[in-house]
């Protein structure tokens, strides 16, 4: 009844260990990148090939309301067909029997990939390169915060209690003794992670109280956007265990900086394994200049996906870390494209522009969608920018400014639709819009307090 687990990654057989296997969780992320699915005695799901789920949890928004998405048939919710793949499943040690956990692919009744499904866009990117000949490669790092717990969403987020007794403090980026504070945590996500088969090149502390990054290896941007999936959950479990939440908001705490989701691009020809970013003798290649102008061109067209919500347009803000312009410059970290500091082998583009608040999938199909669009249609890098970068009243490549504004740029953005899928960037925008409507419904504490008695 477990023949299947043959073609699982061999982390699930050592977790296993001989052992009865009780449950497994089959799950498919939505377009804010929760795991929906089912879970099912692992007897149950050794019989069967894949299972059902409606349509219509890529029609839901943040709050669970619904975006009239459905089309021309109606809000009818139709069965997608579910089919695992098995090199995804891992572990979930957190459980109290031992549970395994298998992401799935989205199929329509007539077994064609679902298009609004996060993964299968990113698969349908992917593909795109693969025809010109080309492997993307990415290396994602995440930002979060360890927070306490706030269960009143009327009172600000704070800072975690650390081992000390005190709340984590701020402005002690690179800091190991701050690290040490949450080590518990820390170590908890390490054991997590080694359990579930992920290899994590490096945690640090980042400026805020309580904030952490962690760095994932370079690789194939779908098995590196499963792991980001898997992480959110794997880090929030780990927190929970020590009495505090770990948050992946773009922007949780007042003064603070915000929370990215740094991308890393390089850019394999099939053929040869070459980095097509490098010439023969090491230098910079038209494909390299091609792809800064692609993300030059393109990323306003797409903030609406790397920064999908009105707490997302926060984190933009001068001088904390978080870009605010689309210059380029070699080991910049004010610019919104920075070229790392690397040998000519490992020549890469990292994208700053995106938050830890995005879908993984969707954040780095679009990034990858406008680096794709700069080689194909030979768009040119303009000059690279030396200096503070946030000083550059003339760089007129300006970011949207609110999640309107950025929806209006999405919906105008024909390249990128045609690259990401139009039936996906339909449905996306519509729940997003109803997603802002939902928010303008809501009187914050700022307008009690400066409105009520003032105006």
């Amino acid at each position: 009844m477990t023949e299947w687990l043959e073609n699982c990654p061999e982390a699930v057989q050592d977790y296993i260990g001989g052992e009865r296997l009780d449950e497994v969780e089959c799950i498919i992320s939505d377009l804010p990148g929760i795991a929906r699915g089912k879970a099912m005695p692992a007897a149950k799901f050794a019989r069967q090939s894949h299972f059902f789920l409606p349509n219509s949890i890529f029609f839901q928004t943040i709050t669970g309301d619904w975006g009239e998405a459905a089309g021309e048939e109606g809000f009818t919710e139709p069965d997608m067909i579910l089919r695992p793949d098995f090199s995804t499943a891992t572990a979930a040690p957190w459980a109290a029997d031992k549970t395994v956990q298998v992401i799935h692919d989205a199929f329509d009744q007539k077994n064609r990939p679902i298009p609004m499904a996060p993964r299968n866009v990113l698969k349908r990117v992917c593909e795109l390169y693969r025809k010109k000949g080309w492997e993307p490669i990415v290396a994602p790092e995440m930002e979060f915060y360890l927070v306490a717990r706030n269960v009143d969403p009327g009172k600000p987020i704070e800072a975690m209690i650390g081992r000390t007794g005190r709340p984590s403090a701020g402005r002690q980026a690179y800091s190991m003794t701050a690290v040490d504070e949450y080590g518990p945590v820390v170590d908890d996500i390490y054991e997590f992670a080694e359990v579930q088969g992920f290899e994590i090149d490096g945690i640090t502390q980042e400026g805020g109280a309580g904030q952490l990054e962690i760095n994932l290896r370079h690789g194939d941007p779908v098995k590196l956007a499963d792991e980001i999936f898997y992480f959110k959950r794997l880090i929030r479990e780990a927190a929970l265990r020590h009495d505090c939440f770990a948050t992946f908001m773009a922007k949780p705490i007042e003064g603070e900086p915000g929370s990215a989701m740094h991308i890393h691009h390089s850019i394999t020809d099939r053929k040869t394994g070459k980095n097509i970013f490098t010439g023969p003798q090491g230098g910079e290649t038209d494909a390299f200049f091609n792809y800064i102008g692609g993300l030059q061109k393109h990323l306003p067209e797409i903030v609406a996906i790397m920064a999908p919500y009105v707490n997302s347009y926060r984190r933009y803000v001068k001088d904390h870390a978080a870009p605010i312009n689309l210059a380029w410059g070699r080991d910049n970290r004010t610019t919104g494209i920075r070229i790392p500091v690397s040998d000519p082998e490992s020549r890469r583009i990292e994208n700053r522009l995106a938050g830890m608040d995005c879908n993984p999938y969707l954040g780095i199909a679009a990034s990858l969608a406008c680096g794709y669009l700069g080689l194909v249609n030979e768009e040119w890098a303009g000059p690279s920018f030396k200096g503070d970068a946030y000083e550059d009243e003339d760089d007129d490549r300006t970011l949207p400014k609110t999640m309107f504004e950025a929806l209006e740029n999405f919906g105008e953005a024909t390249g990128v639709r045609d690259v990401l899928g139009g039936r996906f960037c339909e449905v996306y925008e519509i729940v997003k819009r109803a997603e802002y409507d939902e928010f303008l419904q809501v009187i914050s504490p700022w307008e009690r307090e400066h409105l009520l008695l003032n105006v």
